[in-house]
């Protein structure tokens, strides 16, 4: 345990005492409504943490910079309110810090939630899609440089197929349409042209995105159980007429925002 990691641990148990959570997330853009649901929430800003990401000139809007524990579908949850991506420094460990942190404080399971691109002609914008695999199409990894066989990790079931299975079930018990597919990693920020998105449909993907790839990669690395969840907020590149923004991926987030936190809540329920 690194010097940053043990400070940020002892500073949360100063604030949390006991309480020992169980699931942590990651929030993608426009999600960050979903801590108005935690109850004894405790807040604590990543610039008190070290090791955690600090926000400057390259972040996105968007995206929170908290750290929340509390209750929430039952459950013991630790949530990191916002994620740093790779376009914001070069950096692809930027979360690596936050996802060792949650662990030593007694996560073993992780949902990660984004926004993306739908590349599939069927599932339409401001609807959500289970990731039940990913292509790293940057080729970037955290792990490089790290000492250890450890650091070979085996990526087959990156998804747990128990807690999609789960994930799935809340979905139809609520009525609320989840389709499952391939998300794939690119490392923006401009996005993708319509002949990268031709070739990444032809490779298997179904939802595009600059984010998570390298935090699942850091939660298998580590022993974390994920499950995963895209909100779909355009269609790709070439897919349709509307010109890709930031702006759009926020107000369609919003929407699927509801969504997704009907499915987590849900989700916590039955774990």
């Amino acid at each position: 345990m690194t010097d940053n990691i043990a400070q940020a641990t002892s500073i949360i148990a100063s604030k949390i005492g006991d309480f020992t959570p169980d699931i942590g997330m990651i929030l993608g853009s426009g999600l960050a409504s979903l801590v108005d649901d935690v109850t004894d929430a405790i807040k604590i800003s990543y610039d008190d943490l070290p090791g955690f990401p600090s926000h400057g000139a390259g972040a996105v809007t968007g995206h929170g910079t908290n750290l929340i524990v509390g209750i929430l579908g039952g459950q013991k949850v630790a949530i990191l309110e916002g994620r740093k991506h790779y376009y914001e420094d070069g950096n692809p460990s930027a979360m690596r810090a936050p996802i060792e942190v949650l662990k030593a404080i007694g996560v073993s399971k992780m949902v990660v939630t984004n926004s993306a691109g739908s590349m599939d002609e069927k599932v339409l914008p401001a609807n959500i899609m289970l990731i039940n695999d990913h292509i790293n199409y940057s080729g970037l990894n955290p792990l490089i440089g790290q000492a250890g066989d450890e650091r070979f990790v085996d990526m087959s079931n990156a998804y747990d197929p128990e807690l999609r299975k789960i994930m799935q079930g809340v979905a139809a018990d609520n009525g609320i349409p989840l389709s499952e597919g391939v998300y794939v990693w690119y490392s923006g920020p401009s996005f993708e042209t319509p002949a990268e998105i031709k070739m990444l449909r032809i490779l298997g993907g179904d939802a595009v995105g600059m984010s998570t790839v390298p935090e699942v990669i850091l939660c298998r690395y580590l022993g974390l159980d994920v499950v995963g969840l895209s909100c779909l907020t355009n269609m790709a590149a070439g897919m349709s007429d509307t010109k890709l923004s930031h702006n759009q991926t926020k107000q369609v987030a919003a929407i699927g925002a509801e969504k997704i936190k009907t499915l987590l809540k849900s989700f916590l329920l039955k774990l």
